[in-house]
């Protein structure tokens, strides 16, 4: 009877142990995860996806130091007789810093302007830029293809700048640095182009950050070749309307994934795919504020001609609010009619907005 006893307590004792052990284990697993997402939020914080550094660029409206003072002058004299140009027909006080300084800028230099780059170098320092800035200045550089992923508001941000750099890319080698489909291809720009189209989270043979900065520099030698005049860079309407019809139907993408509350299987849209959705639109804007500005500069007589300077510097200001909002800690979902902030449905009022004038120009420049 003793060894029957001695066996049930054994028994119940190792039952006991493993029960512990199993509790032990679940609780560790339960506590590293937590601590992961912990470190991924605080290197989120640290390295927020909506640093406001890419839409902050200078693209043009530079001038050379020794025309400055005179270019200075120029803005005084302007400022004291001049009436408003038609480019000013915005209200300046309602737009973004960095846009109004460029609108003040461009209607006082323009003859620094023209003299200081061939046409289409600055649409390409502009399109080379923002993923430029994703590879090489933001911190831990490219994302999406870490075989570990600690973050995922940076890599959404940094898919929606790739969108954007494919789209300007392909517009720009079939239809902005050519006459017609029947012309040859830049041989750079397609190099170019087949280049970003690699998958963004290819870790190897080759990862995504070496193809994307060969494209980069694809780019780079089709600038160079702009400033000698040994390739062309057409700034005609219908050169321009289909990269406008392009960047509208991405916005109207983003647009989509920020108002929608079911997904295409019928699930409810999820805390962290609202997050997702957010963040990729934001990145979107961000990189084509930039290459519109460029577009400002590059086709500025097909714009004035059309009237369209006017509804572009619309769809700027629409991408610079996207481009700069920045929700505090993180996104919310709150109730529309609520008190507290619905993130989403905020970036999807300035997209929806961005969209609308995007297309609006594309009509106008098409008539």
């Amino acid at each position: 009877m003793e060894d029957f006893a001695d066996k049930d307590q054994k028994q119940s004792t190792d039952r006991e142990f493993q029960k512990f052990l199993w509790i032990r284990i679940i609780a560790g697993i339960g506590i590293a995860a937590v601590l992961l997402w912990g470190a991924s939020f605080l290197i989120d914080w640290l390295s927020p996806a909506g640093t406001e550094k890419p839409v902050q660029a200078d693209h043009g409206y530079k001038v050379n130091p020794e025309t400055d003072a005179t270019a200075q002058s120029q803005a005084k004299e302007s400022d004291k007789n001049s009436t408003p140009s038609h480019g000013e027909k915005i209200e300046t006080s309602q737009l973004p810093v960095s846009h109004e300084s460029k609108l003040a800028s461009k209607s006082s230099l323009p003859s620094a302007v023209g003299a200081s780059k061939a046409t289409g170098v600055e649409f390409v320092e502009a399109l080379i830029k923002p993923l430029d800035d994703e590879l090489n200045e933001r911190f831990w550089g490219w994302r999406p293809n870490d075989l570990i992923q600690f973050t995922d508001n940076v890599n959404e941000f940094q898919l929606g700048v790739l969108e954007v750099t494919r789209r300007a890319t392909t517009r720009l080698t079939d239809n902005i640095s050519r006459t017609g489909s029947t012309a040859a291809l830049n041989p750079h720009l397609e190099q170019a182009m087949n280049g970003f189209m690699l998958n963004s989270d290819s870790y190897l043979f080759p990862p995504a950050e070496t193809q994307y900065r060969n494209a980069l520099e694809k780019l780079n030698l089709y600038k160079e070749q702009l400033a000698r005049s040994e390739a062309s860079f057409y700034n005609r309407p219908d050169n321009l309307i289909p990269l406008l019809k392009a960047f509208e139907e991405l916005l109207g993408s983003c647009d989509e994934n920020l108002v929608k509350s079911k997904e295409e299987n019928g699930d409810t849209v999820s805390t962290f795919s609202a997050d997702n959705y957010y963040y990729y639109a934001k990145g979107v804007a961000s990189a084509m504020a930039i290459i519109l500005e460029a577009v400002e500069t590059d086709f500025d007589k097909t714009l004035n001609a059309r009237n369209g300077d006017e509804i572009l510097h619309r769809a700027l200001e629409s991408c610079h609010h996207s481009a700069h909002m920045d929700p505090w800690l993180f996104v919310t979902e709150a109730n529309l009619c609520g008190i507290f902030a619905n993130h989403r449905a905020n970036m999807a009022a300035h997209i929806s907005h961005a969209r609308f004038y995007v297309g609006l120009l594309a009509a106008a420049l098409s008539t």
